[in-house]
């Protein structure tokens, strides 16, 4: 689902930015891919590896999608790594019923 744009005042139309329901349906079935698989990831291994867009809030919207996932019982908190500049990120892996193809 993207936004309506209104025209600007001079008219030109601006170029229509996905929404987070859009954006999420692009990236998720490499989520899902990623969870049948059983191996602990991080989003930006997924991001980076599948060369995902980016979405429309980019500091907010990748947790969001990943806390999405975890609700729906698709992927389980793993652990924690650390990115290229030393932050701790949470690290992830598909539920059992993922791995088993019993959630998607």
């Amino acid at each position: 689902m993207t936004a309506t744009v209104q025209p600007a005042l001079d008219g030109s139309v601006p170029e229509p930015v996905d929404d987070f329901e859009t954006w999420a349906e692009k990236v998720r079935p490499a989520f899902v891919t990623a969870a049948k698989s059983g191996r602990e990831f991080a989003s930006w291994h997924i991001k980076v590896a599948e060369e995902l867009p980016e979405p429309p809030n980019p500091r907010a919207m990748w947790g969001q999608l990943l806390h999405r996932l975890h609700d729906e019982g698709l992927i389980e908190p793993a652990s924690f790594t650390t990115t290229r500049d030393g932050s701790g990120v949470r690290t992830w892996r598909g539920t059992r019923a993922a791995r088993q193809g019993r959630a998607a």
